[in-house]
């Protein structure tokens, strides 16, 4: 199917050899080490081949997202050294830079799936997933969604107008590849390991994964670096990406920071905000040498600036494993 969304350049007929690639925090609260990890590989995988960096601020999870913390994790990602050329605070060919100044623009992407039938809205709540889905059929993230509502076409959205639903993408039975440039060759079945997943409210307001899909191709976002947390969503767009009939981005899954107990860097591991960091007086440098050094980017742990990891900079140097973080390696 080869179905494209109005007011939406083709990624490949602008500058096809010149790299783009994107920093897109979610102001759902403040970033943190493994945070700036993150980002300073993306950053330098595209930065050392010349190409170009895009910010967008992922704001479309309502219920979480703090207005501050736009503004403050632009500030920490200047402060790490990490720059942009498109973006909410300097603008751009492809603005607005913040989802929820965008909406207008993926009402074309979310009519195109109404009008093949490939949504469906869907009823449950997450309680009623979680009921229905016995306990030994359990996907990567949890429980699959047991295909309760997938009978239902998009057009018996009408007789839900006053009941709360969303809508569910109707995935593929098929096998998907992905030769992503930190995990490897992996192949996946969407529909027997994930399941059908929520694409948008009831108005149509999209979520995660059509945005996502939406503004890497519009912005024209030639490679995805995130943390290897994100890649099951990597297939489930791949099913998105097939269905307009574009060409998905080149993706990298890094491996995630920390704590001592294996579990993802959060706020039970302490205070690893950079705006604490910031204020405690540890320079974005000595931050840097240790998270270069935790990529096996260097030796040791040296202060360094982002930019003079650039011309060694080389993604194979990652380190396969997760990296354990504890305050003592700043000395705090």
């Amino acid at each position: 199917m080869s179905l494209s969304p109005k007011k939406t350049p083709d990624p490949l007929t602008a500058t096809p050899h010149l790299p783009v690639g994107r920093l897109a925090p979610s102001p759902t609260g403040a970033q943190h080490v493994g945070n700036a990890r993150t980002y300073l590989l993306a950053w330098l995988s595209i930065r050392s081949r010349g190409g170009r960096i895009v910010m967008r601020i992922e704001d479309l999870d309502s219920p979480r997202v703090k207005a501050w913390a736009i503004q403050q994790a632009m500030d920490d990602l200047r402060w790490l050294g990490l720059d942009w050329d498109e973006g909410p605070d300097i603008g751009g060919m492809n603005a607005p830079y913040i989802q929820t100044e965008r909406l207008e623009l993926y009402r074309d992407a979310f009519e195109l799936l109404r009008a093949a039938d490939r949504i469906y809205p869907c009823t449950c709540s997450r309680s009623d997933v979680l009921a229905a889905a016995s306990a030994p059929h359990e996907g990567l993230e949890g429980p699959i969604y047991p295909g309760t509502c997938a009978g239902r076409s998009a057009n018996d959205a009408k007789a839900f107008a006053d009941q709360a639903f969303s809508w569910r993408f109707r995935t593929s039975n098929a096998n998907r590849h992905l030769n992503d440039l930190c995990a490897g060759n992996r192949q996946m079945n969407v529909a027997n390991e994930l399941g059908d997943f929520v694409i948008a409210k009831a108005d149509g307001t999209p979520a995660y994964q059509l945005a996502v899909v939406f503004d890497d191709h519009a912005m024209r976002v030639t490679e995805v670096l995130r943390g290897d947390d994100l890649l099951p969503s990597a297939f489930r767009q791949l099913e998105l990406y097939e269905f307009f009939g574009w060409q998905p981005p080149q993706f990298a899954h890094v491996p995630l920071v920390v704590g001592l107990d294996g579990r993802r860097l959060a706020k039970r591991h302490g205070d690893t905000r950079l705006s604490t960091l910031r204020a405690q007086g540890v320079s974005a440098e000595r931050l840097l040498g240790l998270l270069a050094q935790s990529c096996g980017l260097r030796e040791t742990a040296e202060p360094i600036t982002a930019r003079e990891l650039l011309d060694e900079f080389d993604l194979a140097k990652l380190r396969p494993e997760p990296y354990v973080y504890r305050d003592d390696l700043l000395g705090m």
